[in-house]
């Protein structure tokens, strides 16, 4: 093991208040984070500002990504960014028969240093990415296509802060049960007692297998990531091919500060691979492997659930996200919420809503009755207004992060009435971006080809406003779709009482996350660390949520040493 530059003490000194709170805050589900999201916040104590991040992420571009890790047969990578300009950017490609074997040789002393020394290391690592959080934003930025602020927010501090909430769970369940010696002692009446002394220790399953998504890689990545290692994990980082740089930079970091704190810099390591190697597949079912992180396609995700069968397999996949509208006391401030909502990185997050039911007699508001097709003429009109500005359009849009998507929205407007058409938005720094409106379209919830198009996920910009006869119905429909398609994330507006008890228990039975009558500031597609839950593992969207006890629970066993006293 190697000498340690960060002892215990100054990790504790460093980094236990904030492990206390994170603790006390996910008992509380009240907000707070370490990690600031403003941007202009960094510079200060060490931590880059917008210029110097800037400069990082610039002499990263078009070099050979050193990790000094085991195994390297030989170099790739082929990131484009969605704005357009290729990374030109080399990462080491693993022989796995190598890296492995490596990665195993510093679990024992991982184990040994116990859960609150794991802790404090993940929270050093998370402490040193936050400081590069502009850095960070680039490289999510032209790997994902978010928007600067976006890629910054949730590819950051967002980030961090999931990832700090899996090692606070993390760190809960592993001490539950007393660390150290154990005196037993069981009264035998006029015999002596019988007496034992035991010890338990929290053991690592194995080596994690993170496999990264390409529009999410540091939000999605993190939970899985610090959950794994703070419970005593090596793990293996393989990121989306097109979104290597956010996840390589991350195990850069944790190397470093694996190794400044004494132990094996390879309990974390990258493995990226070749244009169309598909080695996730290859690594999923090695033996080695005991934890499966993925977030992706549903079909990868159910073929990880069938075939790992030696491992913990997480998953988050598809959905199809639904919105219930009936009724609102604040019909301005619906619409600006749902076209916010449906705008957002061109609806390329897992928690966009995708289906809108109304029913066809229209809904109550406050400006009176609307039909349902005033409705679905007011919501286009206000996603029009939101992105009338090509500047603003830009900032909230982001880019297509892949053909597949610009596909999608184009193939849309043969699936029914266009009630809004998407149009292709300039964006004059990077003119090569492909940027696109939503586009909403009108489907019938009775017709059985139009159920075929919106029972299915149609990733990205697109929407279905679906005419049903009834509130009803459409909470049959909600059902429906939430236990065959899964969901991550139920809207409804409601002014009834009554129809908020039955949205609400549709959601219970099918284990979805529902937001109720929003019409400000917070939206269907955000959640906060430390207090919301993101999926809920209840439903086929997803098997597991973030964060939860259960998200870290079977990545470690307890195992006991008894002695006799």
């Amino acid at each position: 093991m190697a000498t340690a530059q960060l002892t215990t003490d100054r990790l504790a000194e460093k980094h236990r208040p904030t492990l206390d709170q994170a603790l006390a805050t996910i008992r509380t589900r009240a907000y707070w984070s370490p990690h600031p999201e403003h941007p202009k916040a960094y510079g200060a104590d060490g931590s880059l500002d917008a210029a110097a991040g800037l400069a990082a992420h610039q002499a990263v571009l078009n070099t050979r990504f050193e990790l000094d890790q085991p195994g390297t047969d030989d170099w790739t990578g082929r990131e484009t960014s969605p704005y357009g300009p290729a990374l030109g950017i080399e990462y080491p490609h693993p022989d796995i028969d190598v890296l492995l074997p490596a990665m195993r040789a510093g679990t024992a002393a991982w184990r040994d240093a116990g859960p609150e020394t794991r802790a404090l290391v993940c929270l050093e690592i998370l402490s040193r990415i936050s400081a590069r959080s502009h850095e960070f934003a680039h490289a999510v930025m032209h790997t994902s296509g978010q928007a600067f602020v976006m890629a910054f927010q949730a590819g950051g501090p967002h980030a961090q802060d999931r990832g700090l909430e899996a090692v606070a769970y993390a760190y809960e369940e592993q001490t539950r049960t007393p660390a150290g010696r154990v005196d037993w002692s069981k009264p035998q009446g006029k015999r002596d007692p019988l007496e034992l002394s035991k010890e338990f220790t929290p053991v690592g399953r194995g080596v994690a297998l993170l496999v990264g998504c390409n529009t999410f890689p540091t939000w999605n990545g993190y939970p899985g990531l610090f959950a794994s290692l703070a419970t005593g994990n090596p793990v293996l980082v393989k990121p989306h091919p097109r979104a290597v740089l956010p996840l390589a930079l991350t195990v850069r970091v944790a190397r470093e500060v694996l190794a400044e704190a004494g132990f094996d810099p390879n309990l974390v390591a990258l493995a990226v691979e070749r244009p169309g190697e598909g080695i996730a597949k290859t690594l999923a079912v090695r033996p080695e492997i005991r934890i499966v992180d993925y977030t992706g396609s549903t079909a990868f995700g159910d073929w990880l659930e069938a075939n790992a069968r030696q491992a913990q397999v997480y998953t988050e996949k598809a959905g199809v996200n639904t919105v219930l509208i009936d009724s609102t006391d604040d019909y301005r401030g619906m619409l600006g919420n749902l076209a916010f909502s449906l705008s957002l990185y061109s609806g390329q997050m897992c928690t966009t809503p995708q289906n809108l039911l109304i029913p066809r007699e229209g809904v109550a508001t406050d400006q009176g009755p609307k039909s349902y097709d005033e409705v679905v003429a007011d919501l286009a009109a206000a996603i029009d207004g939101l992105l009338g500005d090509d500047t603003r359009a830009n900032g909230l849009l982001g880019a297509l992060v892949n053909p597949d998507v610009k596909a999608r929205v184009e193939a849309a407007a043969g699936l029914g009435e266009v009630a809004l058409a998407s149009r292709e938005v300039v964006n004059p720094e990077y003119p090569d971006a492909v940027v696109r409106t939503p586009v909403v379209v009108k489907l019938d919830g009775s017709k059985p080809d139009d159920q075929a198009a919106f029972l299915a996920e149609c990733f990205g910009p697109v929407s279905f406003a679906v005419s049903v006869d009834s509130t009803e119905q459409g909470l049959d429909l909600l059902r429906r779709t939430i236990r065959e398609q899964g969901a991550m994330t139920v809207g409804a507006y409601t002014t009834s009482e009554e129809t908020e008890r039955a949205v609400e228990e549709v959601c219970l039975e099918e284990s979805a996350q529902l937001s109720l009558n929003l019409t400000g500031g917070v939206f269907v597609n955000q959640t906060a660390a430390f207090s919301d839950f993101h999926g809920s593992g209840g439903n086929p969207s997803a098997n597991a949520a973030l964060c939860d006890g259960a998200f870290v629970a079977h990545r470690f066993r307890v195992v006991e040493v008894r002695r006799q006293s």
